[in-house]
C-alpha cells in the first residue's frame, strides 16, 4: 500500500509535492523563490515557521537549510482571495465505497490552474470529512451533471478499471441546432487529437480513436435536445464531433470558436449535461445507477439552467 504523505489534508486539500532536480541554489529557500515567483520569500518563510514545508521523511524544511537534489518537499498550494463560484453541487449518493455528486456549470472537478478551494472535490472533502476521497473519471469544467468519487483507496483501483476497459454506460444531453438534414440516430466516428493550441482538440484525418451516438430527443423551433452516448472517452470529444456535425453545443466557448480566457457568463453555461452513468459494482456485484437532477433549457429565451430544487 501507497505510504500516506507526510502532511495530511488541510480543509479539503492535500499536501502538493515537488522533487528538488539538480541545480545551482545554495538554499532550499533559493529554489523555492526561483521556481515558484508568484509566491514570496515572507510566504515560503512564514509556511516553514508554521511547520507546513517538510520533506518525504515529515522533516520541517527552515528557511537557510542547505539545498540537496533527490529530496521531495510537500506543502499547501494556496490561492489568496480565490472566488466563491456562486452554484452548489449536490450529494446524490455516498456509502462507504462511493460518493456521488451533481456538479453545476463551472466547477472543475480538481484543483488546477486559478481553481483550488472552488473545486468539487475539495469542497466534498470539507463538507463530507473524507481526505480520501477521489474522482473516478473526469468532467469539463463548463459541463454540469453527474461525477463518481471512490472512498476508499484499496477499491479506487477495481472501480478506475471499469472506466478503463469501458464497462461504465454513460449518457449525456446537450442543447444544440436541429439539423433535419442529417439522418439520426447517428453513430460519428472521427480521429481526434490535439489542437495547435493546447486547451482544444481536432479531428484530423485516420483511423477513428472517437465514437459517439447522437439521437434526439425533442425538437423546438431551431434547436434540439439530443442525447450523447460517448463510446470511447476522449478530451472535449462529445463537443467536437457536434462542432463537426455543424451542431455546435449551445454556450460553447471553445468549439468551433475558441473566445478569450477568463470570460465565463455565468447566464450562459455550456448546455451540456452528464445526465446519468451506470455499471456493475466490482466490490459488490450490484447493479448501480445514478442520474442528474439538473435539467437544460431549450429554449433560448429561458433562463439557460435550472438548478436542482
Amino acid at each position: 500500500m501507497k505510504a500516506p504523505p507526510p502532511l495530511p489534508t488541510k480543509d479539503g486539500v492535500g499536501p502538493s509535492c515537488v522533487a528538488l532536480p539538480p541545480g545551482p541554489w545554495l538554499t532550499i529557500s533559493d529554489f523555492l523563490i526561483d521556481r515558484f515567483p508568484a509566491v514570496t520569500t515572507a510566504t515560503w518563510h512564514a509556511r516553514m515557521q508554521q511547520r507546513e514545508l517538510v520533506d518525504e521523511h515529515g522533516v520541517a524544511v527552515t528557511p537557510q537549510q542547505p539545498y540537496r537534489a533527490g529530496i521531495r518537499l510537500y506543502y499547501y498550494r494556496a490561492i489568496p482571495d480565490e472566488p466563491r463560484l456562486p452554484f452548489d453541487e449536490v450529494v446524490l449518493f455516498q456509502d462507504e465505497l462511493l460518493v456521488v455528486a451533481d456538479k453545476p456549470h463551472f466547477l472543475p472537478v480538481t484543483p488546477g490552474g486559478k481553481h483550488l478551494q472552488e473545486t468539487l472535490l475539495v469542497r466534498l472533502k470539507r463538507r463530507l470529512g473524507i481526505d480520501t476521497l477521489a474522482p473516478l473519471h473526469r468532467l469539463d469544467r463548463e459541463t454540469a451533471g453527474v461525477v463518481v468519487f471512490a472512498v476508499q483507496p484499496d477499491t479506487r483501483g477495481a472501480y478506475q478499471a471499469l472506466f478503463t476497459q469501458r464497462q461504465v454506460t454513460k449518457h449525456y444531453e446537450a442543447i444544440a441546432p436541429w439539423r433535419p438534414e442529417l439522418s439520426f440516430p447517428l453513430t460519428h466516428r472521427s480521429r481526434l487529437v490535439q489542437d495547435d493550441h493546447f486547451l482544444r482538440m481536432c479531428e484530423v484525418p485516420g483511423e477513428p480513436n472517437a465514437e459517439t451516438l447522437i439521437e434526439v430527443l425533442e425538437v423546438q423551433g431551431d434547436r434540439a435536445r439530443y442525447r450523447l452516448t460517448p463510446l470511447t472517452g476522449r478530451t472535449h470529444q462529445l463537443r467536437v464531433h457536434c462542432a463537426a456535425l455543424g451542431m455546435a453545443i449551445v454556450g460553447d466557448r471553445m468549439y468551433p470558436t475558441l473566445l478569450p480566457a477568463d470570460t465565463d457568463d455565468h447566464d450562459q453555461p455550456l448546455q451540456l449535461l452528464a445526465r446519468s452513468i451506470s455499471f456493475i459494482d466490482p466490490i459488490s456485484s450490484e447493479r448501480r445507477g445514478f442520474g442528474s437532477s439538473r435539467q437544460l433549457a431549450l429554449l433560448p429565451n429561458l433562463q439557460g439552467f435550472k438548478q436542482p430544487s
